[in-house]
């Protein structure tokens, strides 16, 4: 049987338990344990009682200053999981190293988990590659362009095809920085007001805005500085004189649409946001090796921790 090499650095399900929450540790606290209760260092690791038959737990330490115990995991996406830590890193490896995505079944079939837990593990890693709250808004160049999400009624099954109306598709807006990051979320419509405060809660005034002749834009260029310049793709027209294009955007949808048609399929319009968020992290980190990515969306498990109970009270399962 022909054995597969391991690349330096790549977690993998071979890493042991300790090797993975040792990783986890020095990435998190790459200048020593913090105690996530009272953000101290003044903190020790627990060992095993004297005289105990019973090891003592593994990565437990106690903060000296509040006196509460804790682990590299509490208030992070891990807390509480049951699932080995060297398989939330071969599943975070993986969605951030699969360009157009990896499903829950693969991850599933991979780790030896179930369906249910890879489904939950990869929403709760969705959940640490989501937006900051408080993000400085766009500068220079911005790109900007809405596409919709949603199957064919002609693609439905013939028992359910002439009982129901056809699906109404979600709206999605996408903002894209010249040689820069990239923001997408679901929008309710792609109406002139919804674009509008879409724009204007994401863009510097001073900005120079970028969009196709879609008719909900005009006059959008009142309230930027840099004005608003169009592109009329019904004439075949992609690309104007003083760089004027929005082929950037329409790159992140087209990963977009790559992925949702050929691995995940079908995505609810509940988690959708999630889905945007997953495939602009890559975006935005991609010009970082696997590792750097994988380590980029590590730091951000703090203080993200998700539990089950919400996700099914957005309609999952």
């Amino acid at each position: 049987m022909k054995t597969i090499k391991k690349m330096p650095g790549i977690p993998s399900v071979a890493m042991s338990e300790d090797q993975a929450r040792a990783h986890i540790e020095a990435t998190l606290w790459p200048n020593g344990p913090v105690c996530p209760h009272c953000k101290g260092q003044n903190v020790y690791r627990m060992a095993a009682k004297e005289g105990s038959k019973k090891p003592g737990r593994a990565g437990l330490l106690r903060c000296r200053d509040c006196k509460k115990q804790f682990t590299v995991t509490v208030g992070t996406i891990f807390e509480g999981s049951h699932i080995p830590l060297n398989k939330w890193l071969m599943a975070l490896h993986l969605m951030t190293a699969s360009k157009k995505g990896i499903s829950a079944h693969q991850l599933h079939r991979m780790l030896g988990v179930t369906y249910k837990a890879a489904w939950f593990m990869c929403h709760r890693l969705r959940h640490t590659m989501s937006h900051d709250a408080v993000k400085s808004k766009m500068s220079g160049t911005v790109e900007v362009d809405e596409t919709y999400v949603g199957g064919k009624h002609e693609n439905r099954h013939v028992s359910i095809r002439f009982r129901q109306s056809p699906p109404r598709k979600t709206p999605v807006i996408a903002l894209v920085k010249r040689n820069g990051d990239v923001r997408a979320f679901p929008i309710k419509s792609a109406n002139a007001k919804t674009l509008r405060s879409a724009i204007l809660g994401n863009v510097e005034k001073r900005a120079r805005i970028m969009t196709d002749r879609w008719h909900a834009y005009t006059g959008i260029g009142k309230e930027f500085g840099g004005g608003h310049h169009t592109v009329n793709h019904s004439e075949f027209q992609y690309v104007r004189p003083g760089n004027i294009h929005t082929n950037t955007v329409e790159s992140y949808f087209s990963l977009l649409k790559r992925g949702i048609m050929g691995t995940f399929h079908h995505i609810s319009k509940e988690h959708l946001e999630k889905y945007c968020h997953e495939f602009s992290f890559r975006w935005n980190h991609r010009e970082s090796s696997d590792v750097e990515r994988a380590n980029a969306a590590l730091l951000g498990t703090i203080g993200k921790r998700l539990v089950y109970s919400e996700l099914q009270a957005q309609g999952a399962f």
